[in-house]
């Protein structure tokens, strides 16, 4: 535990890294593009949620698209920090939102990877901090990582946010986790990591101390804010939930889960039925890796957080890695056993996951679902 984590210098090793792995999973996808006849680019930013966003930048909102089976699919869905930011440089500077996007997505991921290393070397030590910003990067839907998607910003807010809760730095964990909740709705994870870690704190020192409890009264404004604009704007209470129910994105509680599973196990092909509940097995046993690890309580209540969150909502199921691919904690127990490695074997490893995360993250870019 080192009280310079923070610092560019110490964090170097993790940012080369990581910026490695990131750019072997888009020579991959570069390189698959050309063969297929594809752009790559527009792969990166033109596709999926990103349109949605690129379209917010620049028209605002109140766009809607009515769909076959009569549902609406309203652009209140996705909160404003990322079109805020897309609008805002295509102004500074002579490129279109799209771009401007990519360029906020990419930045934002070294800050990500820059947040994820101070955590990491917090908890574990420098060297599994450096492996833990890396992993992330050649986590199976890290290829979203290099698009204009929201789950670069939101991860750099949240590990930032959850490193200075750690240095107890609860105003700033707060102002943090504000920002990370104009990013995506997942923030609640974070919000609820900084309230249990401060009523933990209160209950052991016996005291309240004011910075603490302006942190955690700070901490939900940005999320809690967007849902009262979409409520005004839409006149109803419960119209933040309204919206995200039409887009199927409703919590069940995992109803639409088992349902998805128990579908595939009896249908034609059962074997995509038991490779489901492996992937979910597998979620589990990091669970309760990271359990057995004694990770400090914010960073562990974040990371089982975000993979409930991922879990109890009705999303199409291809979505939820990339719901909880934010759950960076999740990777911290792989992190600290490679770190044991020699410096050439562990290159060779995490090469190796670089190249199939790539190759992943081309299939999936040139296919046609949505990730």
């Amino acid at each position: 535990m080192s009280p310079h984590d923070d610092r560019p210098a110490t964090a170097a090793p993790a940012l080369w890294g990581y910026a490695a792995v990131r750019a072997v999973g888009l020579v991959v996808l570069v390189v698959a593009a050309a063969v297929a006849g594809e752009d790559a680019w527009h792969r990166l930013n033109g596709r999926w949620d990103s349109v949605w966003y690129a379209r917010i930048a620049g028209h605002g909102y109140g766009h809607e698209v009515t769909l076959a089976d009569g549902s609406v699919h309203s652009d209140l869905a996705f909160f404003p920090l990322l079109p805020a930011l897309e609008r805002g440089l295509s102004v500074v500077l002579p490129i279109d939102v799209a771009t401007a996007g990519l360029i906020v997505s990419w930045a934002a991921s070294l800050g990500a990877a820059w947040g994820i290393y101070a955590v990491g070397a917090r908890v574990a030590g420098q060297r599994a901090g450096v492996v833990l910003a890396v992993l992330w990067g050649v986590y199976p839907t890290a290829f979203v990582q290099s698009m204009a998607y929201t789950e670069t910003l939101f991860t750099a807010f949240a590990a930032w946010s959850l490193y200075a809760v750690l240095r107890e730095r609860w105003v700033a964990a707060g102002v943090l986790c504000v920002c990370a909740g104009l990013t995506r709705p997942s923030a609640a994870a974070l919000i609820a990591a900084i309230g249990i870690t401060a009523v933990m704190s209160v209950v052991r020192e016996r005291r309240i101390d004011v910075r603490t409890a302006a942190g955690v009264l700070i901490a939900p404004l940005g999320w809690l804010g967007y849902v009262v604009y979409v409520a005004v704007r839409r006149g109803s209470a419960t119209a933040y939930f309204e919206v995200q129910a039409a887009w199927g994105n409703n919590i069940d509680g995992g109803v639409a889960l088992a349902r998805f599973v128990w579908e595939n196990l009896t249908g034609p092909v059962p074997l995509a039925g038991v490779g489901l509940l492996a992937a979910l097995a597998l979620v589990g046993w990091l669970v309760w890796l990271c359990v057995r690890q004694r990770q400090p309580l914010p960073v562990l209540v974040y990371g089982i957080a975000i993979v409930v969150i991922g879990l109890v909502g009705a999303a199409y199921f291809g979505s939820r890695p990339r719901l909880m691919m934010p759950a960076f904690p999740l990777l911290l127990p792989a992190a600290v056993a490679l770190a044991r490695l020699r410096d050439r074997p562990l290159v060779v490893v995490l090469a190796a996951l670089a190249l199939a995360s790539g190759a992943y993250g081309a299939f999936t870019l040139l296919g046609p679902g949505p990730p």
